[in-house]
């Protein structure tokens, strides 16, 4: 997040940052460490486990729907912000 400006700027897309030990403010984020812990109880040492393994467990969480992604994949909901984004450019565009 250091491009935080730029990304802003370029994309047009707001940016917020929460703030220290506020976990209400950082729901997604909570959520997704309590999803961690399913596959990886906290104290886990994660050197133990292999590339390949942390990969497969990333998979499978970024392949859960989310009820905060109306359902939607965490890997969907920035494909179909993008998807839209560059239709209302070709739009304005044309």
């Amino acid at each position: 997040m250091s491009q935080h400006a730029r990304l802003r700027i370029d994309a047009d897309v707001q940016v917020y940052f929460c703030n220290p030990r506020k976990p209400l403010q950082r729901g997604t984020n909570e959520n997704t460490n309590g999803l961690l812990r399913q596959y990886f109880p906290k104290g886990t040492d994660l050197g133990r486990h292999s590339a390949k393994d942390l990969e497969a467990e990333a998979a499978a969480l970024n392949a859960r729907p989310r009820k905060t992604l109306g359902w939607r994949t965490p890997a969907e909901a920035p494909d179909q912000f993008l998807q839209s984004a560059q239709a209302e450019c070709v739009a304005t565009t044309s």
